[in-house]
């Protein structure tokens, strides 16, 4: 990542409240292509309102989005996915009673002309899944085993395959190990940095701080709706993050606010 880049994603003055409620105030930004960025806060910190803003999944009450340093108005999800920006949930948002193959592309289905009629191009899907399965590095028997069938990190990891065949240009992973068993968390943690390796933006959503520091390259520190800091993993502690989320600590060293990269 040259820090000297003009930014993939760039999120200025994002701001959203429901009712009295003041869910996200203010927040900016700065993803680089190739960079992992951690967002951490408490519960109702506003990190997963701030992915639905981008993501178009809520309308922002102020705030602006740049793509490349152009203007992107994205008014829904699917706007989001044609850029390049694809979300993953808790529940990885997976249809367990269909192939790994089928849900690799759910909504996304590719078709092919037949008799003037378009049909399902299973042959292309079956091809572009099993590309995308092998540069995650998992291993299964078949495309078409059910996802009911595979284990939490397996679930994981196809969820990011979908990505992968979108063309997805930026990730955001929101609490991507929070149904994982301990011992599958490392190899995701490790398919992160991977995906990091060849030029995808990542944003971390996550409430396990040793995590952003075995794979993040900046973390951002939201509470109650704000953005209280930004900072190099190399220049903060994990001591440091703690007291930025619970209020004990004010700041990144002198400036609370600073984007450095």
């Amino acid at each position: 990542m040259d820090a000297n880049e003009q930014p993939l994603l760039e999120i200025r003055g994002m701001s959203k409240s429901f009712g009295p409620v003041k869910a996200v105030v203010d927040v900016d930004l700065i993803l680089h292509a190739g960079e992992i960025l951690g967002v951490v806060g408490d519960n109702a910190a506003g990190k997963s309102t701030l992915m639905n803003l981008l993501t178009a999944v809520h309308k922002p009450d102020a705030g602006e989005i740049f793509i490349q340093g152009e203007v992107a108005r994205i008014d829904t999800p699917r706007v989001a996915r044609r850029l390049g920006i694809e979300m993953i949930h808790q529940d990885f948002s997976l249809a367990p009673n269909l192939s790994v193959m089928d849900n690799v592309f759910l909504g996304r289905e590719l078709t092919r002309s037949f008799l003037g009629l378009p049909i399902l191009n299973r042959h292309l899907m079956k091809e572009i899944s099993l590309k995308v399965i092998g540069e995650t590095g998992i291993h299964l028997a078949s495309v078409n085993t059910l996802v009911t069938d595979l284990s939490g990190g397996q679930r994981q990891v196809i969820a990011i395959a979908r990505a992968l065949a979108a063309e997805a240009r930026i990730i955001v992973m929101d609490e991507p190990t929070a149904s994982l068993s301990v011992k599958t968390i490392p190899p995701l943690l490790q398919l992160m940095r991977q995906l990091r390796d060849a030029g995808i933006a990542i944003i971390f959503i996550t409430h396990r701080i040793q995590d952003i520091f075995h794979t993040c390259d900046r973390v951002m520190v939201l509470r109650r709706g704000s953005c209280v800091g930004v900072s190099p993993i190399g220049q903060t502690s994990i001591d440091e993050v703690a007291g930025l989320i619970t209020g004990s600590i004010e700041s990144f060293g002198s400036d609370s606010n600073h984007q450095v990269h």
